[in-house]
């Protein structure tokens, strides 16, 4: 087959950043920094060109991007293919490691001697190596490549929790790695299955073969579980508040905006793409009674914080559950014969949004501990005066993971909202308001003591650069002006994908 420009550019959105890692080893810690920021530069261009073409093929033929390896057709080869999801991904996380690649530039700096530190050189190895992963599992047609890439971003996620060597965020790295392994392990058995029933593992060929049976329902269920182990799910979390709260400000951002979405992204396409005929309503009710006990006990857990990144990444249990509301909304629509399009769109929606507030929340905490000295939310006072646009940026973040309007993540509760309505769900959207209403005490209690003037006489115990500000200001508004995707003339969710109610053979 002949391809297009725009299908190399889905192997270099996967090879650059692993390039950038084999020159950072090559070339040394000492330049590291330059190496990484040259491939995030380098690779923010190409995600620029595949986002255009997906815009032109929205407006024209609406068929998704697509490679094939070496020129082998699967079964035999491997396909790399970009439908609306992976695009809308591909972006989020480009926008992310960029901006926060802005906020690292100062705190993984080299020394000042020119001798070769491991934090940094550990910090813009593993930052490349998540994004060429993540790249990886967002563009993979196969369950088996995304096998491979879920270990790669484990893999490079863990070092990033115990970055500063203590015992405690050693603990918290190899619980971590306790839990992705036996994910990893029940995902594989779950895949082996699938193999051996239908002889592939291409996502397109094995969805056309795959029928609702008691293998297929055990390899639904392994590979769910497996997913959820390494997204947080309730009850499947107790790895991850000390493992994101632990971590330095920039590596936390990465891990809870970024590193939980590879394994959720995989549940969805192994719900939506490969097995929709074989999910059921119930399976899919069970999913999100999971995720609505993920936002009350998160959100609950997070009020009795008295840290204020360990109320962040409670925060973060709490935003995971969102994730899989839209799954009995969109299922529900579909067996009804409706358009499930809204409920998958606002879902994707709050996927993003949740991605751009978390990591702007994270990198805020970051600087004030460094002006403060430490992290107490009961004592945040002097933080609006010495860092003016940081609280700006908490506050919108904030507002976004409530869903206040015109946020991201109003939009994405608006249209989950009306597909609970609409498919006769109600209480996923008493959840949602449930939910929202517990975000605004925590959110409103730090940005009203953050508000308190300092005590006459205070200075900060560090300035903190501009650029980190404006970095993670980036971050908030963007994730708060997401909403006014509202306003565009295309969907780009639905590039290249096939309406779920025909995929399961319903009217």
């Amino acid at each position: 087959m002949t391809e297009s420009p725009a299908s190399l550019l889905l192997v270099l959105a996967v090879l650059l950043p692993f390039t950038g890692v084999i020159f950072g080893l090559l070339i040394g810690g000492r330049h590291v920094r330059t190496v990484a920021l040259t491939t995030v530069a380098l690779g923010l261009a190409v995600i620029g060109g595949i986002v255009w073409h997906a815009l032109g093929t929205c407006s024209g033929s609406g068929t998704a991007i697509e490679y094939v390896l070496g020129g082998w057709s699967p079964p035999l080869g491997i396909r790399l293919r970009a439908d609306g999801l992976s695009v809308l991904m591909l972006l989020a996380v480009a926008v992310v490691i960029s901006l926060v690649s802005v906020y690292a530039h100062a705190d993984f700096a080299p020394h000042d001697s020119g001798k070769e530190t491991r934090a940094p050189l550990v910090f813009w190895l593993m930052l490349l190596a998540i994004w060429g992963s993540l790249n990886l599992v967002f563009v993979s047609g196969d369950l088996f490549t995304l096998y491979v890439a879920l270990e790669l971003l484990t893999f490079a996620g863990v070092p990033l929790v115990a970055l500063d060597g203590r015992g405690e965020t050693l603990r918290a790295a190899l619980r971590y790695l306790l839990f992705a392994l036996l994910g990893s392990l029940l995902y594989l058995l779950g895949a082996v299955l699938l193999y051996g029933a239908y002889g592939t593992l291409d996502i397109q060929l094995l969805s056309q073969v795959v029928r609702p049976e008691a293998l297929s329902w055990a390899a639904l269920a392994l590979m769910t579980v497996g997913l959820l182990a390494k997204t947080a799910l309730f009850p499947l979390h107790i790895w991850l508040p000390p493992a994101h709260a632990g971590a330095p400000a920039a590596a936390s951002a990465l891990l809870s905006a970024l590193v939980v979405k590879g394994s959720w992204f995989l549940v969805l396409r192994l719900w939506f793409d490969v097995m929709p005929n074989v999910v059921t309503l119930s399976a899919a009710q069970l999913l999100a009674a999971l995720g609505a006990a993920a936002i009350i006990v998160g959100n609950i857990v997070a009020l009795r914080q008295l840290r204020l990144k360990l109320l962040i990444a409670y925060s973060t249990v709490a935003q995971i559950g969102y994730l899989f509301l839209m799954f009995p909304l969109a299922f529900g629509l579909a067996f009804a014969g409706m358009d499930s399009a809204p409920a998958l769109t606002g879902g994707m929606l709050q996927t993003i949004s949740h991605a751009l507030a978390k990591a702007a929340m994270f990198l805020a905490a970051g600087l004030i501990y460094l002006t403060l000295g430490h992290d107490r939310i009961s004592d945040l006072r002097g933080v609006a005066q010495a860092l003016p646009m940081t609280v700006t940026a908490l506050a919108l973040a904030g507002a976004s993971l409530i869903g206040l309007p015109p946020s991201g993540g109003f939009l994405a509760k608006w249209l989950l909202l009306s597909a609970a309505l609409e498919s006769g769900q109600w209480w996923w959207g008493a959840v949602m308001l449930l939910g929202g209403l517990l975000t605004s005490v925590y959110v409103f209690i730090i940005v009203v003591r953050s508000l308190a003037p300092a005590e006459a006489g205070w200075m900060p115990k560090t300035r903190v650069p501009q650029y980190q500000q404006m970095a993670v200001l980036a971050l908030a508004l963007s994730a708060f002006l997401l909403g006014l995707a509202a306003l565009s003339p295309v969907d780009l969710v639905q590039l290249g994908r096939t309406p779920l109610s025909l995929l399961r053979g319903t009217p």
